[in-house]
């Protein structure tokens, strides 16, 4: 009798060639359910996000260049020197101010654009999420300015992520002819 139970266990042992095979389809499966996996992942990530990377330099240090861009008499002064104020775009040049839940957001360009501070350190950093007029409730973008020193000048290393699709050359202009070009001029 235990012959015949050894003989029996014997048989229903799986062999090496077994166990390697039953191994190569499990490996097989996981694979397989692991790159469905990844192509989820893949279809929920962006590659085609538009971004706008721009870096003007300014004959001004850095302290200089943060107030300009922090100060809102000073900022109210670039503003006026826009193409979208010379043209008439805007009407309103005054920058507006206002307090919700202690978070300060400005509207200018006649309140075209609205930002929000969401980083100031000063004569380095300056990040705003910031939208403008016509964009969905709700959207808005990260506006990134680094300041690094250059010579006796500064550069602003901008970045600007997170616009709807579209909007990139409308607004790279925009960041030339009524930023950094006005900005220039204020700062001489």
């Amino acid at each position: 009798m235990n012959e015949e139970r050894n003989s029996s266990a014997f048989r229903n042992t799986p062999t090496r060639r077994q166990l390697i095979a039953g191994m190569a389809v499990a490996l097989g499966g996981m694979t397989l359910r692991s790159s469905k996996a990844w192509a989820r992942v893949e279809e929920e990530i962006s590659r085609t996000a538009e971004a706008i990377h721009q870096e003007p330099v300014f004959k001004a240090n850095r302290k200089r260049v943060y107030q300009a861009l922090t100060d809102a008499k000073q900022f109210e002064k670039v503003v006026m020197l826009s193409a979208a104020m010379k043209s008439g775009m805007a009407r309103e040049p005054s920058l507006r101010r206002s307090a919700v839940k202690r978070v300060e957001r400005f509207h200018f360009f006649g309140g075209y654009v609205t930002e929000r501070q969401l980083e100031l350190v000063p004569n380095e950093r300056i990040v705003q999420a910031w939208r403008a007029g016509g964009w969905d409730p709700g959207d808005y973008s990260i506006a990134r300015f680094e300041l690094v020193e250059q010579g006796t000048g500064t550069k602003i290393v901008f970045d600007h992520t997170g616009f709807p699709k579209g909007k990139a050359e409308h607004l790279s202009e925009g960041w030339k002819i009524n930023y950094w070009e006005p900005l220039g001029t204020f700062l001489r």
